[in-house]
């Protein structure tokens, strides 16, 4: 271990707070996704970044920076190879790596992609989902022996915005928010169907957290500007049953609010990103804010990062706003640095420089990016200093 990061291990024991669910307050995110782009081509990011190779040491590594929490997610597509039947070789060495390693994971069930032989769209898809649930908590119990953490499907939101969009491929009928409301079904039945094989299940969900503005002073153009602001509430609002109760939603079915921030996620309508310190810019923590009075829940942020060297002071911004909103009750319980490695973009594979790993050097090793190391240090001192951390 680097002298780096026994000092971390050192200030993690030493601040951690026992009254959160989670093991540590920042935390660290392995990208997962595994859908299929629009032109047919199966993205594999755990395999991609050779996460799935190197499980054990990535735990580890991000461990003796004090993250102890992490996200992390299964393959679906590789483990239900026919309808009803799994294999978990995939996933199982991953629960294993994360016991030996002493590592709490929050495990996204659902992370895009689902086998060719599932429709997304069909009305089997419900009942599909929610068996393969069922049967990741099996799984998980006997190899872990402790209650899991879950993020049933991760980005919701997005997840129905791209297939709406035919930036993933299209499925199910082409009816504005017929799909979401689809996945919302399915992530409830998923919820029921884990909590009855394991009622000390917990459920911690991610959803992108966004601000939209009008592109003019006008009455129309503001109006539409904040619908689609207020759409970012939707699946919350459908998964804790505020509305749209006929699919089950109800208050037990969110534990923790996560909340997905990173720098484009603040746009005009219909026009481009928003820049941090332009007028029109929403300040995070006013964002906080709002999410904790309309919903009084834990919340986490559950993924933010940005790319190349904006991304230490990226991780100043956000600690900054977390801490203002915290100083306010919001009641923040950690930060997800996301995704924690370097990986190969979606589109067209080229190499995103984020977090605080690069990939898997010669020597079977990853670099640490001492830049956001070291600000992370930084943050960590200050959030000890509030009582957080």
């Amino acid at each position: 271990m680097s002298d780096t990061g026994r000092r971390h291990e050192h200030q993690a024991e030493a601040s951690d707070t026992e009254v959160s669910r989670f093991a540590s307050f920042f935390m660290a995110g392995f990208e997962c996704s595994s859908h299929r782009r629009k032109d047919g081509v199966r993205l594999d990011l755990i395999r991609a970044t050779s996460h799935n190779l190197h499980a054990l040491g990535d735990y580890r590594g991000c461990a003796e920076l004090g993250l102890r929490t992490i996200r992390d997610g299964l393959r679906w597509h590789l483990i239900e190879t026919a309808p009803g039947t799994y294999d978990w070789s995939s996933w199982a060495p991953m629960v294993e790596a994360a016991r030996s390693a002493g590592v709490q994971v929050i495990w996204d069930i659902f992370h895009y992609g689902s086998p060719d032989h599932v429709d997304q769209g069909s009305t089997d898809f419900v009942d599909a989902y929610a068996s393969f649930a069922a049967e990741a908590v099996r799984v998980h119990r006997s190899i872990a022996g402790t209650p899991p953490l879950f993020c049933p499907i991760n980005e919701i939101s997005f997840f129905a915005w791209a297939v709406e969009v035919g930036y993933f491929p299209r499925v199910g009928p082409e009816e504005r928010g017929w799909f979401k409301r689809h996945l919302v079904k399915a992530a409830i039945a998923g919820v029921r169907a884990m909590r009855e094989i394991d009622p000390a299940c917990r459920f911690v969900w991610a959803e992108p957290l966004i601000h939209i503005a009008p592109r003019d002073g006008t009455r129309g153009e503001r109006r539409r500007a904040e619908n689609a602001r207020q759409g970012q509430f939707e699946a919350y609002d459908m998964l804790l049953g505020h509305v749209e109760p006929e699919l089950g939603g109800s208050e037990d079915v969110v534990d923790v609010v996560g909340l997905n921030f990173y720098p484009h996620n603040q746009w005009y309508l219909n026009g481009p990103t928003i820049p941090m310190g332009h007028h029109e810019y929403r300040a995070l923590s006013e964002m906080l804010l709002e999410v904790a009075h309309r919903y009084g829940k834990p919340m986490f942020i559950a993924e933010t990062g940005s790319e190349g060297s904006g991304g230490p002071a990226w991780l100043h911004y956000v600690c900054d706003e977390v801490r203002a909103a915290m100083s306010s009750e919001a009641p923040i319980e950690g930060i997800c640095l996301y995704p924690i490695t370097a990986y190969p973009g979606w589109d067209n594979s080229r190499h995103a420089e984020v977090g605080l790993f690069s990939v898997i050097q010669a020597d079977g090793m990853r670099r640490l990016r001492q830049p956001i190391a070291d600000e992370l240090v930084r943050q960590r001192n200050l959030f000890t200093a509030k009582g957080t951390d």
